[in-house]
């Protein structure tokens, strides 16, 4: 017994609609990074659905390519964050204004 593509798509859709409420709600950069992963996590679960559903391989090695960037986001984000806590002491959103004079 195997389950239906459209389960694993409408799976994707609720968790990149989360990821994306999390993203426009929250104002903690750290849950915002949190929200963004789980975003790229739903893409990448639909190309596998896909991948599978296809036949083709094509769907998975491009679900590996967005791993391999969500890692380097997370890196980069967080040495971000910590550099702004360090300045800030903060990592609000609101309260972050690096870029005003």
């Amino acid at each position: 017994m195997t389950m239906s593509p459209e389960y694993f798509l409408m799976l994707g859709a609720v968790l990149f609609g989360i990821g994306m409420v999390g993203v426009l709600v929250r104002r903690n950069v750290l849950i915002i990074l949190m929200s963004i992963e789980l975003m790229l996590n739903s893409a990448n679960l639909t190309l596998v659905t896909f991948s599978r559903y296809l036949g083709d391989l094509t769907g998975q090695v491009f679900a590996l390519l967005v791993m391999v960037v969500a890692a380097c986001e997370v890196a980069v984000g967080l040495a971000i964050i910590i550099a702004l806590f360090r300045n800030k002491d903060t990592v609000d959103v609101d309260r972050i204004n690096i870029m005003k004079w």
